[in-house]
């Protein structure tokens, strides 16, 4: 990079660590809502050369359009559904993401969902404040042994299996095509996946092509017995079909990391008690963080040198 730091927008939210080291190598713009942002472009679009967002988010082509230097849109996270790329690519505007970043601690938190939704934790921890005993509820299923149907046999439905693995999980997935050589069983689409597995993980990208590919047909097929885990995005799940299953207990459970109209929570959802909840921390850990931050400073370092991209898109 030049000895004059290049402007940086950080459209996501960062916490002050990270923006530190950050400012080592950027002049930072930090704006984390919409009103900001569009204060900071308002204030130095001529300048602004690199912009970070993640996949929720998103840059528009109006957006990359508005600033005149831009050189690189990076998406924080392994998500990139709201970013315009080909139109960047048009502008001849670099954009890449941090992929492989989080994938642990989403695999991670996938598991703690699925322990969570299966044994009752919530549920039990609720039960014992409030002086109550094993006696006074049914007992919970157990988990070992059970099939775990991954939607998206990417890096984190790999991830997850692995960790299913130990629990005597059987494995099976549904991708757009098989993946060779992997040693679990394929199922041709969602419906069939469903149908086959106790539990539904979904691990698929968000966006127009994957919105609402969890509804009611689904979620019947996966059946009365069946628990549902989205660490995916919101959109994947259609949310009125979720909730009727849930309330007429046509699935067993949920757990959701990820819901329709993030931040605020549907209140339909809030009510059930065969849910499960947390704010889309699945990816969140200062492990998972210091790897973005280190993925994207070297992104900039290559944009910079002159090099390829580690992850391009």
């Amino acid at each position: 990079m030049s000895a004059t730091k290049p402007l940086l927008i950080i459209m996501n939210p960062v916490a002050e660590r990270e923006r530190e080291q950050i400012a080592r190598h950027f002049e930072v713009i930090f704006a984390p809502t919409p009103q900001q942002y569009d204060d900071a472009v308002a204030q130095a679009a001529e300048r602004v050369e690199v912009v970070m967002t993640i996949g929720a988010i998103g840059l528009t082509a109006a957006q990359i359009d508005a600033l005149p230097k831009l050189k690189m849109v990076y998406s924080l996270g392994a998500g990139y559904e709201k970013i315009d790329i080909e139109h960047a690519h048009r502008r001849g505007v670099a954009v890449a993401c941090g992929a492989g970043t989080n994938d642990t601690c989403v695999a991670d938190h996938a598991m703690g969902l699925m322990l969570a939704v299966i044994r009752g934790i919530p549920r039990f921890d609720q039960l014992t404040r409030q002086g109550g005993w094993r006696t006074d509820v049914p007992m919970p299923p157990g988990v070992s042994g059970k099939k775990l149907g991954i939607l998206g046999l990417g890096a984190i439905g790999e991830k997850v299996a692995r960790r299913a693995q130990a629990f005597d999980m059987e494995i099976g997935y549904c991708n757009r095509s098989p993946r060779p050589g992997s040693p679990h069983r394929s199922f041709a689409s969602p419906g069939a996946l469903a149908q086959w597995a106790d539990v539904l993980l979904v691990a698929v990208p968000g966006g127009d092509r994957t919105r609402h590919l969890i509804g009611r047909d689904i979620l019947e097929q996966l059946g009365p017995r069946g628990y549902l885990i989205n660490i995916a995005r919101g959109s994947v799940v259609d949310t009125d079909a979720l909730v009727d299953a849930l309330r007429h207990e046509r699935i067993a459970g949920a757990a959701l990391d990820v819901y329709e109209g993030e931040p605020k929570l549907p209140p339909a959802l809030a009510g059930l008690s065969n849910v499960v909840l947390t704010p889309h921390v699945a990816g969140w850990s200062p492990e998972a963080m210091q790897s973005m931050v280190d993925m994207f400073l070297e992104n900039a370092r290559r944009l910079y040198a002159g090099e390829a991209l580690l992850t391009p898109l």
